[in-house]
């Protein structure tokens, strides 16, 4: 099981003002929940014109602490731009995937917003009827439906998928051989056999070393 989940707050620094969650089993969508939270900050003008949701809506529901339990029991967590989510919560128990990260490395040179993905990949998804885009359910429809795709189109288990998560950081660029210093990115583009030849023949690659070489290709 897959919990996608999405946030909506008073702005870019934080101050959540909506939580919600969908599970993915078996490529269904199930188990929606949603809750409005009183923030710990005031809402800011820009991050009410895009979710509405006013000051009035949360100032009689609970803050974050008292409702994150509900969304806690998976060990897989969804959401797309997942470092955000992630920032925004109280720590939850299990490994994270990001929709966003995974569509840059399959789909390059697109738009990578939900919304975008959403007409350019032509996810068929029933959203809320009630909600509109920049709800957190409402997007927990649409990436989950994106999230369905990826495995579809890639055929990547779960345990793929977290893998493909440890590319980042220090293995943005090589750190030792004939590129020592150059961005994996790059030299994918200019010499991809040098890449080739490596994942072939040095089987004691670090993980996230390798698995930005195998992205890196699969985006050339």
């Amino acid at each position: 099981m897959l919990r996608v989940i999405d946030t909506e707050t008073c702005g870019l620094q934080g101050g959540i003002v909506e939580i919600a969650s969908v599970d993915v089993v078996g490529g269904t969508i199930i188990n929606p929940m949603s809750d409005l939270v009183c923030p710990d900050r005031p809402i800011s003008r820009q991050a009410m014109a895009i979710h509405r949701i006013t000051e009035a809506m949360v100032a009689d529901k609970p803050p974050i602490e008292q409702v994150i339990s509900r969304y806690h029991g998976s060990a897989f967590y969804v959401a797309h731009n997942a470092s955000f989510d992630r920032r925004m919560l109280p720590e939850m128990h299990g490994e994270w995937i990001c929709t966003m990260t995974l569509a840059r490395g399959l789909w390059p040179g697109r738009k990578y917003g939900n919304q975008a993905l959403r007409e350019s990949l032509q996810l068929e998804v029933e959203t809320p009827p009630d909600l509109h885009a920049h709800r957190a359910l409402y997007d927990c429809y649409v990436t989950a439906a994106l999230l369905i795709h990826i495995m579809d189109f890639s055929g990547w288990d779960e345990a793929e998928l977290v893998r493909r998560m440890n590319v980042r950081g220090s293995s943005s660029t090589f750190p030792f051989g004939k590129y020592r210093g150059s961005k994996i990115d790059e030299v994918a583009k200019r010499d991809p056999g040098y890449l080739k030849w490596m994942l072939k023949n040095i089987p004691d690659l670090k993980p996230d070393l390798r698995g930005a070489m195998e992205r890196a290709l699969s985006a050339d």
